[in-house]
C-alpha cells in the first residue's frame, strides 16, 4: 500500500495543481450566480472544523453519491483547497489518519465534487478502519471520474477488506469495461472468482486473459490449481505438461508436476519428470526427495534410502526440512531396521550444516533413543557450543552424566548450566547429586536446600529433594533433619521407594524406631518381592529386631537375584547369629572376594568373630 500511495501521489497532485482548469467544469445550474453569493472576508482563513461539522459533511457525502458538478472556485478557494489536499496527502503518508481526514475534509468542503479529494478521503478511511465511509467516498470517486483505474482499484480493495467479494467483482468488471487498456485486471478478477469458489467463471476469465495476452505461465499454473480443486486430474496434468514444455529449465514447474504425479500414484511419470529435473540440476534435493518418496511407496527401500541420502547431502535442502524428516524417523525408533539409516542421515546433516545447533541436537535425540548415550552427549555438547541458550539440551547432558555415573562431568556441566539458568531447580538437584557422589555432603546440602526453594510449585521434584536431603543429612549425622526430610518426602508420596528403603535402613543402622523401620521395609518388600536391595534392607531391620530366622529367609531370597558383597556379608552375619559359624566365615570370605564389603570384613574373617 505504501508503494501504491507513493506512485499515486504525483498523479493526485497533478489533478489538484493543474492550474485554472482544475475546477473549471460546467457550473451547477442550480447554484446561485457568483455575483449573488455573499463573499464576506474572502481572504479569511477558515476555522478548524468541529466534529459535528465533519459528521455533517460525511453525511452529506453519503446522501449525495450521485456525481455533482463542482462550482467555480475563486483563485483563493482553489489555492486553499489545493493546500488542504496536499497537507492531507502528507499526513496519509505519515499514517496520521485523523489529521489527514481533518485536512482532506476541509478540501472536500470547498470542492466536494472533486474526484481526487473523494478518492483520498476514501483511502484515509480505509487505512484507519472506517470502512463504511471508505465505501461511500470510494464510490463517489468512481462516479465522479469513471475513467480513472486507480479509483476502481481502491473501491475493489475496500469491498475485499469487508469480504464483499461480489461487490469487488462488479467493480473489476466495470473497470475492465469502462477504462481503456485495463485488460490486465482480468487477473485480479479471476483471483476474486477463485476466492469466491466460482471456479468455472475464474477459468473463463483466465481464458479471456489468454486471448488478450497470449499463453502465460502464470495463467497455466493457476488453471492447473483450479482443475485440481475441481478434481479434474487429467486436465491439471495437461496444464502441467504444457508448463514444462514451455519452461523445460524451470525446476519449479517440473518438480510441481513430478509431485502431482507422485501424489496420484502415477509413479512412472513421477520418476520420468523428477529425472528430467535432475538432468537440468543433478544436485536438486527436491527431485531426490520426490524420488525417495516414490520408491518408498513402491517398497523399493534401498533406492528410496539412496535418494534420501543424496538429498541430505545437498546444502540446498533446508536444515529445517532435514530436521522434520529426522523427527519422523525419531518417532519410529528404536527399530533395528531404521536405527542405522537414522544415524546416517543425522551424521550427514551435522557434516553439511556444521554451524547449525539443531543438526547436532536432533542427532543427540536419535542417539539417545537408539541407546548410545555417550554419542548423544557428544552431539548435545557440540550443539551447546553453537547455541548454549537451550535449557532442554543442558538438561539432557546432565541426565546422561548422572546415568553414566560420571561425577566429574555432572559437576562441571551443572555448574556451567547454572551460570545460564540459576533458577532451574533440576540443575540444582543434579549439582547436589554430583557433590553427594563426590562425598561432599555439606556442598550437596547447600545445592539441595537452594534448589528445594525453587521447586515449591513442583511437589514431585520437591519430594526428590527431600529424599536426597534425608540421605546427606544422615551422612552428616544430623539425624533429626534427616528423619524430617524423609517424612516430608513420604507425605507427598507414601510409596516413595527410595525414601522408604533408605529411611528404614538408616533407622536399623541406628537401632531407632525399629517397628517403624520394619513397617516401611515390609511395605517395600510386599510391593517388590524380588528386589534384592529392598530384601536386604528388610532383613537388616529384622536382624536388629533379633528375628534372625526372618532375616535369613529374606536374605536367601535376595541372593537368588543378586550376589552383591553387602548382601553376602549380611547373610554371613545372620548365619553367625544362628550359630553356623563355619558357614558364616565362608560367606564373609565370599563377600571379601567380590569387593565392596564393609571395613570390618577382614577382622571377621581373621578372628572368625562377628564385629558390628
Amino acid at each position: 500500500m505504501a508503494l501504491f500511495r507513493a506512485l499515486l501521489l504525483p498523479f493526485l497532485l497533478s489533478l489538484l495543481l493543474a492550474g485554472p482548469g482544475y475546477a473549471q467544469r460546467k457550473p451547477d445550474p442550480a447554484a446561485p450566480p457568483a455575483e449573488a453569493r455573499p463573499e464576506s472576508k474572502p481572504e479569511a482563513k477558515p476555522g478548524k472544523l468541529s466534529r459535528k461539522e465533519r459528521r455533517e459533511l460525511a453525511r452529506r457525502a453519503t446522501l449525495d453519491e450521485a456525481a455533482r458538478q463542482p462550482r467555480v472556485l475563486t483563485p483563493k478557494e482553489r489555492e486553499m483547497s489545493e493546500a488542504y489536499f496536499v497537507d492531507g496527502v502528507r499526513y496519509v503518508l505519515l499514517e496520521d489518519y485523523n489529521k489527514a481526514l481533518e485536512r482532506l475534509l476541509k478540501a472536500y468542503a470547498l470542492n466536494p465534487g472533486n474526484a481526487a479529494v473523494n478518492y483520498k478521503i476514501a483511502e484515509a478511511n480505509l487505512l484507519s478502519g472506517n470502512l463504511q465511509d471508505a465505501t461511500n467516498f470510494g464510490r463517489a470517486a468512481v462516479r465522479l471520474d469513471p475513467q480513472n483505474a486507480y479509483y476502481y482499484l481502491l473501491l475493489a480493495q475496500i469491498y475485499t477488506s469487508q469480504k464483499q467479494y461480489e461487490e469487488a467483482t462488479k467493480v473489476y468488471t466495470a473497470l475492465i469495461e469502462r477504462v481503456p487498456d485495463s485488460n490486465y485486471y482480468l487477473f485480479n478478477l479471476a483471483d476474486l472468482y477463485v476466492a469466491q469458489g466460482r471456479l468455472d467463471e475464474a477459468l473463463t476469465t483466465f481464458g479471456q486473459a489468454e486471448q488478450k495476452f497470449g499463453p502465460q505461465d502464470e495463467i497455466s499454473f493457476k488453471k492447473q490449481q483450479i482443475y485440481l480443486r475441481q478434481n479434474k486430474l487429467d486436465q491439471a496434468l495437461l496444464e502441467g505438461e504444457s508448463l514444462i514444455k514451455s519452461n523445460p529449465d524451470e525446476p519449479r514447474y517440473v518438480l510441481a508436476q513430478a509431485q502431482l504425479y507422485a501424489t496420484n500414484r502415477r509413479f512412472d511419470d513421477a520418476v520420468r519428470v523428477a529425472n528430467q529435473a535432475l538432468r537440468v540440476d543433478p544436485d536438486n534435493p527436491r527431485a531426490r526427495m520426490i524420488l525417495a518418496d516414490v520408491y518408498r511407496l513402491q517398497n523399493n527401500r534401498p533406492e528410496s534410502e539412496r535418494q534420501l541420502k543424496l538429498a541430505f547431502e545437498s546444502p540446498g535442502l533446508d536444515i529445517d526440512d532435514k530436521v522434520r524428516i529426522l523427527i519422523e524417523y525419531l518417532k519410529q525408533l528404536p527399530d533395528p531396521g531404521l536405527n542405522e539409516m537414522a544415524r546416517g542421515l543425522a551424521a550427514v546433516t551435522m557434516r553439511v550444516h556444521p554451524r547449525e545447533a539443531k543438526a547436532f541436537s536432533i542427532a543427540g535425540d536419535i542417539e539417545i533413543v537408539t541407546g548410545n548415550r555417550a554419542a548423544a552427549r557428544a552431539s548435545y555438547l557440540r550443539a551447546l557450543r553453537l547455541d548454549n541458550s537451550r535449557y532442554q539440551i543442558w538438561q539432557q547432558v546432565v541426565l546422561i552424566d548422572a546415568e553414566l555415573s560420571q561425577t566429574d562431568s555432572l559437576l562441571a556441566h551443572t555448574t556451567q548450566a547454572l551460570e545460564l539458568f540459576p533458577n532451574q531447580a533440576p540443575l540444582w538437584f543434579y549439582n547436589g547429586v554430583g557433590h553427594q557422589l563426590e562425598k561432599q555432603p555439606a556442598k550437596a546440602v547447600k545445592s539441595f536446600e537452594y534448589g528445594r526453594k525453587l521447586a515449591t510449585d513442583n511437589p514431585e521434584l520437591l519430594a526428590q529433594f527431600d529424599t536426597q536431603l534425608g540421605d546427606v543429612y544422615h551422612e552428616l549425622q544430623d539425624y533429626p533433619k534427616s528423619d524430617a526430610a524423609y517424612e516430608s518426602a513420604l507425605t507427598f508420596d507414601a510409596n516413595n521407594a527410595q525414601a522408604l528403603n533408605n529411611y528404614s535402613y538408616f533407622l536399623s543402622v541406628r537401632r531407632e524406631k525399629l517397628d517403624k523401620a520394619k513397617e516401611m521395609a515390609g511395605k517395600l518388600v510386599k510391593q517388590f518381592p524380588e528386589n534384592p536391595t529392598y530384601l536386604d534392607t528388610y532383613a537388616w531391620v529384622l536382624y536388629q529386631l533379633k528375628d534372625y530366622a526372618g532375616a535369613r529367609r529374606a536374605l536367601e531370597t535376595a541372593l537368588l537375584h543378586s550376589s552383591d558383597a553387602t548382601i553376602v556379608e549380611h547373610y554371613g552375619d545372620v548365619l553367625f547369629q544362628l550359630g553356623e559359624k563355619d558357614r558364616a566365615v565362608a560367606e564373609w570370605q565370599r563377600a571379601d572376594q567380590k569387593g565392596g564389603a564393609s571395613a570390618l570384613i577382614n577382622r571377621k574373617i581373621k578372628d572368625k568373630k562377628l564385629y558390628e
